[in-house]
């Protein structure tokens, strides 16, 4: 092995990278294969059978990341050695989704178990000053694990609402603890702000006209506007004691942290700023996996590591709009905004030291797994509620079949009249609309650009995602009894989903108020420009 001094280092003794220096991708080769299925069923029988303390889960979010934007998804250019090494070391899924192909509503679905039309959560996305928010009634994971004695902590970027006197912010929806920017980092006035050392002003528009971007801790503001530069180190440093803090108390925990990387504007701070082949965006990216390996270092110093879960995936697809700064889908079609699958496929990794075996699953998942999921870990019950999304455990741990029989994608705009967009059943999805979008404009495909307009398909575009997973080639259905079946199974469940679905008073129409923007001087004038602390 050779590791260039000046661009990486590399913990020995613990597997991961450290964010210091320049970094070049230190190559893993994989252990061979061979059959864990005995292995992770008596792991598992031990996990319930013996007095084996309660699993931590970490659960990390990425932010408008593409499929192909990671180095262990074939990006040539993007340095994730530590994402890499999850990989390489853990489960890489290859048909995972999530639910919305925008950031807010994916947000409300990750954390419930329940596709966004249930809470309400749609449609587009919360703004600063949003009257409304992940419904209080709602039951998220960091709830379903409080009864049973686990600490919570929540870190980054929350987007499920602010509201009057802080009502939807995460100390109120089951988290202990809370440091990071309520909504999007692009919320607020970023022309004169630093995204990159020294003193590099962040690229292009942001929203003006309101406050600039808060960081927060629990319920205070604590920096308004935040420091770009320093953002990431107060993230691993909240990280580090909260896990330092659980571990000494021998009390299970639950990590969430969802990302500002890789959303537009990019930034990174002196760890990462100028160290990649891929520009700004490569930057934030490396930035984003160095702070995932320094929590790793933690979980390795704490002696917790064998004992948590470690779940990383993304809430939409790469914004195309941005170019090169949009990030990347691989070969899935189009992007952010749209159901095409580079809407919405996420890459995925789970890890677990000892428990999870190194390998790659072409089962279907889905962020809507996750809640169930770790819930059957832990020994938790279900909220009384309609979940979406079922357990995958045996997917982790037996690298066995999904309980999932389909997918549903709506737009970002969902709405009774229209339903579903598409909807994918094993192999084979099939689009009953189509869509274009402005976050996915600016690639040659038509189809994936704003000018291409609501388009009803009747009967369905059918792809076969297996041998093709781009969409581009529609299979003719007609006059084929075997495809037509698929086609009439495919009806019936979209049919019994619909029929099923009842949808929440949305929250986003309920509108804006500004006196509701957070304002470290909630007295001061003129507002917003006075909002500076």
């Amino acid at each position: 092995m050779i590791i260039n001094s000046d661009r990486v280092v590399y913990n020995q003794s613990r597997g991961f990278f450290c964010p210091q220096g320049q970094a070049e991708p230190r190559h893993i080769s994989r252990r061979s294969r061979m059959d864990y299925s005995r292995l992770f069923f008596f792991n598992i029988l031990l996990l319930h059978t013996c007095s084996a303390s309660p699993p931590n889960f970490v659960l990390l979010f990425a932010d408008d990341l593409g499929f192909g934007d990671l180095g262990c998804y074939g990006h040539p250019s993007s340095l994730t050695p530590n994402l890499d090494r999850l990989a390489e070391d853990g489960l890489r899924f290859t048909d995972f989704y999530c639910t919305s192909p925008v950031c807010s509503p994916s947000r409300a679905s990750l954390l419930t178990g329940r596709y966004q039309t249930r809470s309400g959560v749609y449609p587009g996305v919360l703004y600063p000053g949003s009257k409304g928010g992940l419904p209080l009634n709602e039951t998220t994971i960091a709830e379903v694990l409080k009864p049973l004695g686990y600490a919570t902590a929540a870190m980054g970027k929350w987007h499920l609402g602010v509201g009057a006197n802080g009502t939807f912010l995460p100390t109120k929806q089951g988290f202990d603890h809370y440091l990071g920017i309520p909504y999007s980092h692009d919320m607020g006035p970023c022309h004169n702000l630093t995204c990159f050392p020294p003193d590099v002003k962040c690229f292009g528009n942001c929203d003006v006209g309101v406050v600039t971007v808060p960081l927060m801790h629990n319920e205070v503001i604590k920096q308004q506007p935040v420091n770009f530069l320093d953002l990431e180190r107060a993230y691993s440093d909240f990280a580090t004691d909260f896990i330092t803090a659980s571990a000494k108390k021998k009390q299970p925990f639950f990590l969430y942290y969802p990302s500002h990387h890789t959303h537009y504007p990019q930034y990174a701070g002196p760890g990462a700023a100028g160290r990649t082949l891929r520009g700004p965006f490569g930057d934030a990216l490396l930035e984003l996996d160095n702070t995932i390996g320094q929590l790793m270092i933690t979980l390795e110093k704490t002696g917790v590591i064998g004992n948590t879960l470690v779940l990383f995936t993304s809430d939409n697809g790469p914004e195309l709009m941005r170019m090169s700064r949009g990030g990347n889908a691989g070969p899935m079609r189009c992007g952010k905004g749209t159901t095409y699958e580079g809407g919405m496929r996420e890459p995925a990794i789970a890890y677990w030291k000892g428990t999870i075996g190194p390998g790659v699953t072409h089962e279907m998942a889905s962020t809507l797994d996750i809640l169930p999921t770790i819930a059957s870990l832990a020994g938790a019950k279900l909220p009384p509620v309609m979940l979406d999304g079922v357990d995958m455990t045996d997917i982790l741990l037996n690298q066995g079949q999904s309980k999932r029989e389909a997918m549903m994608f709506y737009p970002t705009d969902p709405n009774e009249m229209f339903g579903l967009f598409a909807l994918r059943l094993g192999k084979y999805k099939a689009h009953f609309y189509t869509r274009g979008a402005s976050h996915s404009g600016t690639i040659p495909d038509p189809d994936c650009s704003p000018i291409a307009a609501l388009k009803a398909h009747d009967p369905p575009l059918l792809f076969d995602l297996e041998a093709d997973p781009s969409e581009h080639y529609p299979l003719p259905s007609e006059g084929d009894p075997d495809l037509e079946a698929v086609l009439e199974r495919i009806k019936k469940i979209k049919e019994q989903f619909e029929s099923s679905m009842v949808f929440g008073e949305s929250q986003i129409s309920k509108g804006t108020d500004r006196d509701l923007e957070p304002c470290c001087n909630p007295t001061c004038s003129p507002k917003p420009s006075c909002c500076h602390c």
